[in-house]
């Protein structure tokens, strides 16, 4: 939930995500296809680029924005303190050039990290300094309950100290001893400077002052920006987003439509835009941008799965098809708090047998083409690397031992009929806890619409399920993350069963893999309220220490308990792409795209 709630995905490197999925993105396919005009290199100094529209634009994540082109569409405006790279080049993963600061210098024992801004210059001229820093830092501690991003107990929580000490350098010292590689790839990846001398105002026609110094003008500001984030139709004319520190300004916005990036002039880093602009061109579903990609129309875009068969065809029409991996893990959400089929949920037995009900192996080579590896626990493979599919899964395929699991816990299992609880109670026996006599196993799925490959794979699931009397009910909608979120049983948005957002993933990793947002209680993005202890204890573990068995135990406990339902994990997409259209590849496993890296031939 890229983010990154990203893609419909959510994405972890600024939401969701991703995810935000990202959830959460790129491609989503939503809006106009026909909102621009001509496709193709237009003078060969604009790329036209598939991409659901964006609508959120203020770098502090909101609930129900966190899909991950929201956070490609704000990172290419606003510069992240601190960009990542998953190659090993780096300590921590720091991307050093697109970074506004130099790695941090750690102190007092671990607790203490030190930060020297590097010299940039926000569009207008003025300098990025300390105060922009401290700034965003006034905005979202005065806020943090409206912040997507936060957890109790989580940054900024965990910060004893935030020391501005001069207009170059920052402290923050920690309330505990973390892993310094979780610290700043899932913690300082939250900061993101913002224009003080702009933004500190409470209202369009009220001057700039100090505001955000005190909790209560923090809170007038916040409500500022987030009003004027919620109001897309003014993004392109309203003058708070005219200044930015990016290699991109915004030019043109329409609402659910195109979207267009012009290179910024005054772009202070040394990855400087080589192309003028870049378009963004939302379609209704896969099918309609296939066609405008078959059509050449495009210069970047992707193949659906079912339609991988034509890559020869797209290569004969000048495309490189290349397959775009992610650091990423997809799942099928289930609502522990659904006040009618939570406390089926809850019981181990049912959700092993579930699993064992969906075949990953067979889903990826039939429906994705190959272009899928399962999903056996919350770590992610490392990106482009198969494997898990040989290592094995927790629970395999195997619809045998899933009806031996349901009739030797009291189901009376009707194949292509319905199962129904025949022995309530709670002995080992006995359907479990809250779970009546004639109880039957039947669930709605909201999926994402849109998705060829989606739809074919919750009609195989289906199936296998019925097999069993297990009767799912597939609702598809245009964004599924929006219509099902975490919720108390008392509230009537909580009468969703299952959701899936994970057509390119469900959720992209920031920089470290750990589950501190996915799956920790009351998480920001555990949007089925999964809880347990345990895993709660295993996943503070990763956050303080640096070994990999901390990892590993949380991946193995995860894998086993089943917060979720493990599903096929796609690649994020199979890009294509002109191939005069140089600097897209690698593309970046956790899903940001950069388009200041591209030019044509």
């Amino acid at each position: 939930m890229r983010s990154r709630f990203h893609r419909g995905a959510l994405r972890g490197t600024v939401a969701v995500a991703s995810a935000l999925a990202l959830g959460l993105g790129l491609a989503a396919c939503s809006g106009d296809s026909s909102s621009s005009g001509k496709g193709g290199s237009e003078g060969k100094d604009t790329a036209t680029v598939a991409f659901r529209t964006p609508n959120w634009i203020l770098p502090i994540s909101a609930p129900g924005f966190t899909q991950g082109e929201n956070a490609i569409f704000g990172n290419a405006q606003y510069r992240p303190l601190y960009q990542y790279r998953l190659d090993g080049s780096a300590k921590y993963n720091i991307d050093a050039e697109r970074s506004l600061a130099n790695p941090p210098e750690v102190s007092d024992g671990g607790k203490t990290l030190t930060i020297t801004l590097k010299d940039n210059t926000w569009s207008d001229g003025k300098p990025i300094t300390t105060r922009d820093i401290d700034f965003w830092w006034n905005v979202v501690t005065a806020n943090k309950d409206k912040w997507a991003s936060y957890r109790k107990g989580g940054f900024p929580d965990n910060i004893a100290a935030w020391t501005i000490k001069d207009a170059k350098t920052f402290s923050v010292t920690t309330t505990e001893v973390y892993n310094t590689a979780w610290f700043v790839g899932n913690q300082l990846n939250r900061i993101t400077p913002m224009p003080q001398h702009v933004w500190d105002r409470d209202s369009a026609t009220a001057g700039v002052s100090d505001l955000d110094k005190t909790p209560d003008g923090a809170k007038k500001v916040f409500d500022f920006l987030i009003a004027a984030s919620k109001d897309p139709k003014t993004y392109a004319t309203n003058d708070l987003w005219k200044v930015n520190s990016g290699p991109w300004k915004l030019e043109k916005y329409v609402p659910n439509g195109e979207v267009v990036l012009a290179a910024q002039p005054n772009y202070s880093g040394t990855d400087k835009p080589k192309l003028a602009k870049v378009v963004l061109r939302p379609f209704t579903s896969d099918d309609a941008e296939f066609n405008v990609l078959r059509a050449g129309e495009i210069d970047y875009g992707y193949v659906p799965a079912a339609n991988l068969s034509q890559k020869s065809y797209l290569e004969s029409k000048d495309y490189k098809v290349a397959p775009w991996y992610g650091w990423s893990v997809t799942y099928l959400q289930l609502n522990f708090n659904n006040p009618k089929t939570g406390v089926l949920f809850k019981q181990d037995y049912l959700r092993q047998a579930m699993q064992m009900l969906i075949d990953q192996p067979t889903i990826n080579k039939v429906i994705w083409s190959g272009m899928a590896e399962p999903t056996c626990g919350p770590v992610p493979l490392k990106p482009g690397t198969a494997g898990s599919a040989e290592n094995g899964c927790v629970y395999s395929f195997d619809p045998a031992k899933a009806k031996e699991l349901l009739e030797t816990h009291g189901w009376k299992v009707t194949p292509d009929g319905k199962t129904t609880c025949q022995t309530p109670g709670t002995g080992a026996n006995q359907c479990g806890e809250g779970i009546a006599a004639g109880t039957p196993l039947t669930f709605t799925v909201t999926s994402q619409s849109g998705f060829a490959a989606t739809t074919k794979m919750f009609a195989e699931i289906k199936s296998q399920m019925a097999k069993l009397g297990i009767e799912l009910t597939i609702k598809e909608v245009p964004d599924s993350v929006a219509v099902t979120p975490a919720c108390k049983p008392t509230e009537a948005t909580c009468s969703w069963d299952m959701s899936f957002f994970g057509s390119q993933g469900s959720w992209y990793y920031p920089a470290f893999a750990s589950g501190e947002r996915l799956f920790a209680t009351d998480a920001p993005v555990n949007l089925g309220s999964y809880s347990n202890p345990q895993a709660d204890q295993l996943i503070e573990a990763t956050q303080f220490s640096g070994d990999d068995s901390a990892l590993k135990a949380y991946n193995e406990f995860l894998a086993k308990d089943l917060p979720v339902l493990w599903m096929p994990n796609p690649v994020f997409q199979i890009s294509a792409y002109k191939s005069g259209l140089q600097g897209v590849e690698p593309q970046d496993p956790m899903n940001n795209m950069y388009f200041q890296d591209w030019s044509w031939k």
